[in-house]
């Protein structure tokens, strides 16, 4: 196969599901909240550091997260919670102890919490991957009250253990996969794991810091994205997954974009908007879980 977790088909070929009567495109709101740590190199930059090499501490690059922290998070949370939205934070979970007032106003939203690591690190960077992900969901749980139900990798990186050790974990819904507009079953030893649609086109990381378009590129792609769906939605349901972070969507020049994304999607009569956990639901009810793999 050449997806060793996902078994292939075309996605005209799924059998038919039947949508939400909330409304047939199911909008998933997904803000990355994330601890970049000070002593240690920045996960991504917006400046290289002069004669390209890498300094610790990296202070203009730190402070570039830490802005959306401070002032871009509080947007963010505004627009959503002003509108009476649903959404979902994929969430380092030390951001608990360095970012406590963060932690406490997604909590006091309602937000569904996803486990994202401890840190924003890749998980396949030597440390006892079992244990980050373990203890992730214990520091969440002990926080919020609840078990996080879904899984984000930091930079969406994994190893070859991970959706077992996600399994092990008791998580049910993994955003890695970002290989299609529904759910998918993917093969796993034991238990099940879903793998839930998330979005690296419709994602402020790749759309702002790698690719560097203007400000009003997110909303352009979101309206050509939501036009297709309103079509294909007839026949199928879909799921759109917008991929946010503070320090990229929060900034004043692209704020106003959001809010306009937001309204877009509120004006279509197609659209509802739901957490991970919601949509997962909705799948398994739809398409039961198949027996593990031998």
């Amino acid at each position: 196969m050449a997806n060793p977790r996902i078994p292939y088909r075309l996605s005209t070929r799924r059998p038919k599901l039947t949508p939400p009567e909330a409304g047939r495109i199911m909008v998933h709101l997904v803000v990355n909240v994330e601890n970049w740590r000070f002593d240690q190199a920045m996960p991504r930059s917006i400046i290289t550091p002069p004669h390209g090499k890498e300094t610790i501490p990296d202070v203009p690059n730190f402070s570039w997260a830490d802005y959306g922290m401070r002032a871009g998070l509080p947007r963010i949370l505004d627009a959503i919670v002003q509108r009476g939205l649903p959404a979902s934070t994929s969430f380092n979970a030390s951001v608990i102890d360095a970012y406590p007032a963060a932690a406490e106003a997604m909590l006091e939203a309602g937000w569904e919490f996803i486990g994202h690591g401890l840190h924003q690190k890749s998980l396949n960077f030597g440390e006892d991957e079992a244990d980050n992900i373990f203890q992730s969901l214990e520091k969440i749980q002990s926080f919020t009250g609840v078990r996080p139900r879904g899984w984000l990798s930091p930079g969406l990186r994994e190893t070859f253990d991970t959706p077992e050790l996600l399994v092990e974990a008791g998580v049910e819904y993994v955003c890695d996969w970002v290989v299609d507009d529904l759910p998918n079953w993917m093969r796993v030893k034991r238990g099940s794991l879903m793998q839930m649609p998330y979005n690296l086109e419709l994602n402020d990381s790749i759309i702002y810091a790698i690719e560097k378009h203007s400000s009003d590129e997110f909303l352009l792609r979101l309206q050509r994205t939501l036009s297709l769906f309103e079509r294909e939605s007839e026949e199928q349901p879909r799921v759109l997954a917008l991929g946010l972070h503070p320090h990229l969507i929060g900034v004043p020049h692209r704020y106003g974009y959001f809010e306009e994304m937001l309204d877009l999607l509120l004006r279509s009569q197609h659209v509802c908007f739901m957490t991970g956990g919601q949509i997962a639901d909705w799948y398994r009810a739809q398409e039961p879980a198949p027996e593990p793999d031998a």
